[in-house]
């Protein structure tokens, strides 16, 4: 009996169907074996039995090519097993001209897959050109799309290569972090180039809070070499490093290299006033800049106008400007119901007052201002023991009362915002009217102006923000302190590097007296150094200027003198 056309056709099919199926389902096995060889076979005899390959195929082909390229290199060196004469690069190259052959668009997963391999090729600029040619398959790069052709740059010192892939990085919406930024300042210190030193220091500084050991030796090897002695400048408008250094928040001024002479790199740590043991210089707490406070102060405006009645935002606003002589705000309901939550709690007026008190005292004498609900203002004046202390509260300036059908959460945040002051709250101000503000420069506000508070058997406690921010900063005498990562966050033991130039530091006794350690205490050093790959012995090689040498002197401070020693290597990994 003869099968029907149509009965043939839908038998095909499924049969198809069956075999592709079976490919995907060994073809995921590979992938979770990293099973490169086994791969190979499947899309072999998937091309000899005419299975369609999609662009889910083509990319689990490249991913295993690019990811198991050594481990595969290294197992099949004498193996028969081996895909012919073809490298795997090569095999990686032919799977990708089959999948443009079949018009299939490639992602960005193909893309790092394949930057992945031409720089394993030895084709750097092809790589880069790959990321730059992803415009016309209309897909975008990511971060980890542009590491195989930067780190190859890098590596090879090839600076302005470099700078543009970071360039075209950076135009791409894409910043750079902490292994980018450290490959960048090693070919930048390589090659001699201060400027492009100082622009990836203020960029590390801006992208991360502190750095790893690694990236710490990349900034110590700049500040050790002959080159960082002569750069800078002995005369400078000291009032308009002043004026930048405020405008930007503290911590920072970004007016280039201050001073002349060789600098005195120490591993140090930081007093609990902010204040270095090595050098005296006193960290700040660093604020977001004056540009970044005016679109916040806009932002908070903007969305609380948006749900609020704007007319009285607006009063709000007019009101605030004949009255901006407050140090702090105080988010009153928030302080009247802590640990109200019991059988005879109540909204108390008297935790507001000891907050009141509290900061007065601690200030320079300035009022505060709360804000408060005006539903929850009347409700208070309806009994006579309030009333009396709201009214002082009123007469005073020392109230304000948003209107009914308002969120008091706009107004005490753009209080606090728009003076530039203290704002009293344990809100982690995490709700979703928050989230409309966006994250990028929020956190670091709230570290520098939110003031938390405890109450234990009814003493107050206010926690002000910290004395200074874990953050590498720049003083207006020229001088770096770099904090460097430690394990969960310990900062009693966090290590920081102190960089200054004695001559131009206001403590410079202070600075070289720590410099001048005992011999015996450096040779002791020397001798029990650790073996690491990432430190070098110290030697007298001429005309080789070397990075400091840190060790222990006491307390857990370390100094270091500044003497000779090879080159070392790079700091980061080439990850192809």
């Amino acid at each position: 009996m003869e099968i029907p056309d149509q009965a043939k056709k839908t038998m095909n099919k499924k049969k198809i169907r069956s075999s592709e199926s079976q490919f995907r389902f060994k073809l995921d096995n590979c992938s979770k074996k990293k099973d490169l060889s086994g791969a190979i076979s499947l899309y072999e005899n998937a091309l000899s039995q005419n299975i369609s390959l999609n662009q889910y195929h083509f990319n689990s082909l490249l991913h295993l090519c690019s990811s198991s390229l050594p481990d595969f290199l290294a197992s099949t060196k004498e193996s028969s097993d081996s895909p012919g004469d073809d490298s795997v690069v090569a095999y990686g190259f032919r799977v990708f001209d089959h999948m443009l052959a079949r018009d299939i668009t490639p992602t960005e997963a193909t893309i790092t897959a394949m930057t992945r391999l031409a720089v394993c090729r030895g084709d750097a600029d092809f790589a880069f050109e790959l990321v730059k040619t992803m415009g016309k398959y209309n897909i975008s790069p990511r971060l980890r799309t542009y590491d195989s052709a930067l780190f190859a740059y890098c590596s090879k010192s090839e600076a302005e290569k470099a700078y543009s892939a970071e360039e075209h990085m950076v135009s791409m919406g894409i910043q750079p972090e902490e292994s980018q930024l450290a490959a960048l300042l090693h070919v930048s210190v390589k090659s001699e180039r201060e400027d492009k030193v100082y622009s990836y220091l203020q960029k590390l500084r801006s992208s991360v809070r502190f750095v790893s050991a690694l990236t710490a030796e990349v900034i110590e090897r700049w500040f050790g070499c002959s080159l960082a002695s002569e750069v800078g400048m002995v005369n400078w408008d000291a009032e308009k490093v002043k004026d930048v250094i405020l405008k930007n928040g503290g911590g920072w001024h970004g007016q280039g290299w201050l001073g002349k002479g060789k600098w005195a790199v120490c591993k140090s740590n930081i007093n609990s006033d902010g204040s270095c043991f090595s050098c005296g210089e006193k960290l700040v707490c660093v604020d977001i800049d004056e540009m970044e406070t005016e679109k916040f102060a806009e932002s908070v405006a903007s969305f609380a106008m948006e749900r609020e009645v704007k007319s009285n935002f607006r009063d709000f606003q007019e009101w605030l400007q004949k009255h901006d002589q407050y140090e702090a705000i105080v988010d009153g309901a928030n302080v009247a119901l802590y640990k109200q939550n019991f059988a005879d709690g109540e909204f108390s007026l008297s935790q507001i007052n000891a907050v009141l008190k509290d900061l007065y005292q601690r200030g320079e004498k300035k009022l505060p201002l709360v804000i408060l609900h005006n539903k929850r203002f009347r409700a208070l004046m309806e009994n006579p023991s309030n009333k009396k202390l709201l009214q002082e509260w009123k007469a005073q300036d020392l109230l304000y009362t948003t209107p009914n059908g308002s969120n008091d959460d706009w107004y005490w945040l753009y209080a606090a915002v728009r003076l530039r002051c203290l704002l009293v709250t344990n809100d982690e101000m995490r709700d979703h009217i928050f989230a409309l503000l966006g994250s990028s420069f929020f956190l670091k506000w709230k570290e520098r102006h939110q003031v938390r508070y405890t109450f234990v058997k009814c003493n107050l406690k206010l926690h002000m923000p910290p004395v200074y921010s874990v953050v590498i900063q720049e003083s207006e005498k020229g001088s770096w302190h770099v904090p460097i990562e430690v394990e969960c966050n310990d900062e009693a033991s966090r290590t920081w590097l102190c960089i200054t130039r004695p001559k131009f530091c206001e403590h410079s006794d202070k600075v070289l007296l720590n410099l001048e350690v005992l011999e015996s205490e450096r040779l002791k050093y020397n001798q029990t150094k650790s073996d690491s790959s990432r430190l070098e012995d110290v030697t007298t090689e001429k005309g080789r200027e070397s990075g400091p040498i840190s060790f222990q002197i006491s307390n857990n401070k370390t100094v270091s003198v500044t003497g000779k020693r090879k080159d070392r290597s790079p700091s980061f990994e080439l990850h192809p």
